[in-house]
């Protein structure tokens, strides 16, 4: 993997310009963006357009892991990809996109499916990773081997008109992980799926973009208060479609969470 590019070249500096103006990023912000490692678990609905703005953010360095190809049915929503696309890998083909986009970005991949064996493997040397995959197994085995490797979370999901975007910090003290959230009733391949109950494409777009904000909350922030506010750890946001709007509820830490329990 090429190293991620000097981060405040004259040429980078022009490319993000209206970036360096917002008080909120400046030209620290941009550098720990440019210096940042970003994991994103799942290329489709979800992570096409978080890979899309964090790539346009200039975050420096990204892992991408998706197991997938893509299919017809995808181009509805995941706008990374084209028809020339259709039965190659998603992570070769978001690899593809990126280096037409940005050559200057250091980016790994992989097409292996993600379990609890091999999960660690996403997350180490990560700053912060982003789970856009499509069933609870997945998410759970990303989300316990980012408290064992103290790696913050950004968890998003979809169906519908419905998303959900929820920041996990599980291995800080007091603070809540993904399974905190959902339990361990859930460690099986058992979600609803797009295919079977359909979604909007504007609303996968939606709730990847506010995570790909929320993302640059997290990674600009120094310590637990950033230029952008907290990071929110524990906050779940609900968006609704059809309404439309937002609301927000705070998770509360389980004490007798499996995963996290013992980082208090």
């Amino acid at each position: 993997m090429d190293d991620p590019p000097h981060p405040l070249t004259d040429e980078r500096l022009e490319r993000f310009a209206r970036h360096i103006v917002l008080p909120e990023i400046g030209g620290a912000g941009q550098v720990r963006l440019a210096r940042s490692h970003v994991a994103i678990a799942g290329l489709g609905g979800i992570g096409a357009p978080v890979l899309q703005y964090l790539a346009g953010a200039g975050v420096g360095r990204f892992t991408l892991v998706d197991d997938g190809d893509v299919e017809l049915s995808n181009l509805q929503r995941q706008t990374i990809y084209a028809a020339r696309d259709v039965g190659h890998g998603k992570a070769v083909s978001a690899r593809r996109w990126m280096a037409n986009f940005d050559a200057a970005l250091a980016v790994d991949i992989s097409d292996t499916r993600i379990i609890p064996a091999n999960a660690s493997d996403l997350v180490t040397g990560a700053d912060l990773v982003i789970d856009g995959t499509d069933n609870f197994a997945t998410r759970l085995a990303v989300s316990d081997a980012c408290v064992a490797a103290g790696v913050p979370l950004l968890s998003a999901a979809v169906g519908r008109f419905q998303g959900q975007v929820g920041a996990f910090s599980g291995h800080r003290a007091h603070q809540p992980c993904y399974r905190c959230f959902v339990g361990d009733a859930f460690d099986a391949e058992d979600c609803d799926t797009c295919a079977e109950d359909g979604v909007l494409g504007a609303m996968v777009g939606w709730v990847g973009t506010f995570a790909a904000m929320q993302a640059v909350r997290v990674l600009v922030a120094q310590g637990d208060l950033g230029p952008m506010g907290e990071p929110q750890w524990g906050v779940l946001h609900l968006m609704d479609g059809l309404e439309p709007g937002m609301r927000s509820m705070r998770i509360a830490r389980d004490p007798q969470c499996s995963a996290c329990h013992g980082h208090d």
